[in-house]
């Protein structure tokens, strides 16, 4: 009798051929699937380079188009403010003095002829440092009016802006300080400190305190060139205020 069947083995068992077939077409088939995703990437990229150089092409060609780039200049660092000046006269001046460098200013001028010389210096020295500033006689004088504001000084000033000309009717400045000199000066300042001394009532310390009756007493001495000695000590005593010593 020919061979029998292996009563073990299941009638439906595939045989080793087909699973073979089976695994290389599954193995086919994840290539081809590869292959097409390659491509589809591949396709991508290739668009994204053409992308790339047509947006490069485009910023070459306005780049083109832009004017030359120039270095640009320079900046200077700002110079350092004036110092504020006080504002110790009228306001006619406050446009000027914002430029002024920072100076003692003049003391406020009462006509007071022991305090003249030391006004007139004072303006002096101002102008002179700031010659910048005062660039015509017109304002200088107007700036020296502008502290004659009290007793004499004010009657004075007021008279030179009341006139028609007003502060352009003196030429230059060098006639306004003639008529300064002639208005608050003396002749003689030798012969004036001299007869001042001569009377108490002049020269006395009155309501003063003493320190400013020194120095007005000293002013006197050196204008009328007295020499050091007794009689002024005594002229000097006699002038004391008889309560008032401080």
């Amino acid at each position: 009798m020919s061979q029998l069947a292996n009563p073990d083995t299941p009638l439906d068992a595939p045989a080793p051929q087909d699973e073979a077939w089976t695994h290389l077409l599954h193995l086919e088939t994840q290539v081809q699937l590869t292959q097409a995703s390659l491509t589809h990437h591949t396709t991508k990229l290739s668009t994204l380079h053409q992308t790339t150089d047509h947006i490069s092409q485009s910023l070459q060609a306005l780049l083109e188009r832009l004017p030359p780039c120039t270095a640009p200049p320079p900046v200077a660092e700002p110079s350092p403010a004036a110092p504020a000046v006080p504002t110790a006269a009228p306001g006619v001046l406050a446009g000027l003095r914002a430029q002024l460098p920072h100076l003692a200013l003049p003391d406020t001028y009462d006509g007071d002829r022991i305090s003249r010389e030391r006004f007139l210096q004072s303006c002096l020295t101002y102008i002179h440092l700031s010659r910048d500033a005062f660039d015509s006689d017109t304002l200088k004088i107007a700036w020296v009016l502008s502290y004659m504001k009290a007793e004499r000084a004010s009657t004075y000033a007021l008279r030179v802006l009341w006139h028609p000309g007003g502060v352009g009717s003196f030429t230059d400045w060098a006639t306004f300080k003639k008529d300064f000199w002639a208005e608050f000066f003396p002749i003689d300042p030798a012969k004036s400190a001299a007869l001042a001394l001569r009377n108490r009532e002049q020269y006395g310390q009155r309501k003063r305190m003493l320190d400013k009756y020194i120095d007005s007493f000293q002013a006197l001495v050196e204008q009328a060139a007295y020499p050091d000695g007794l009689q002024l000590c005594l002229m000097f005593q006699d002038g004391l205020h008889p309560v008032r010593f401080c």
